[in-house]
């Protein structure tokens, strides 16, 4: 009975833990949405004047989480028009995937032949497309399930170099 209840706080701890990453990742989202929606609808001068708008849309950040999502976003400033001013670069739909992607991945397992990516529930199929995208000769094709992400190596030999294009494509993120 006490190893019953151990398990269940466990359980629930990983689920709390779980919704807390969700709504973090949410915030972000979110956060990362209004930057966009604010850079493409006004002229925005500074990043003081970006987080006075953030703000009034409920938003509240710091200078430095700021400048790493405008990094993130591939923001840059032009003094085009005579007005100097940020504006948004156009993103290919991989640049744009890639930190949600990563946000998902849970962990990876490899054996000799094959890898498998823990993602978080209904997230496999995504990090699948995304993987596909990348159009990498040495993968040849993924398999999703709700969770669980197969991914298959074109040969034995290469599973090693494919393990590390994954960790670098989901992980680090670049």
């Amino acid at each position: 009975m006490c190893h019953e209840v151990v398990r269940d706080t466990r359980c629930s701890s990983f689920f709390s833990n779980l919704l807390l990453y969700r709504e973090h990742s949410m915030r972000k989202q979110e956060r990362l949405f209004a930057i966009k929606e604010i850079i493409s609808s006004r002229s925005i001068s500074s990043q003081g004047d970006l987080r006075r708008e953030l703000r009034r849309k409920g938003v509240a950040v710091t200078q430095a989480t700021l400048s790493r999502d405008m990094k993130e976003l591939g923001v840059s400033w032009t003094a085009g028009g005579g007005t100097p001013r940020y504006i948004l670069e156009p993103m290919s739909e991989v640049q744009i995937l890639r930190p949600l992607v990563g946000a998902e991945v849970l962990s990876i397992d490899t054996n000799e032949s094959m890898i498998v990516i823990h993602t978080l529930p209904a997230c496999a199929s995504t990090v699948g497309e995304f993987l596909d995208m990348q159009k990498n000769p040495e993968i040849i094709g993924t398999v999703a399930g709700d969770n669980t992400l197969l991914v298959i190596p074109r040969s034995q030999r290469r599973t090693a170099d494919v393990l590390k294009f994954l960790k670098h494509k989901l992980i680090e993120g670049s």
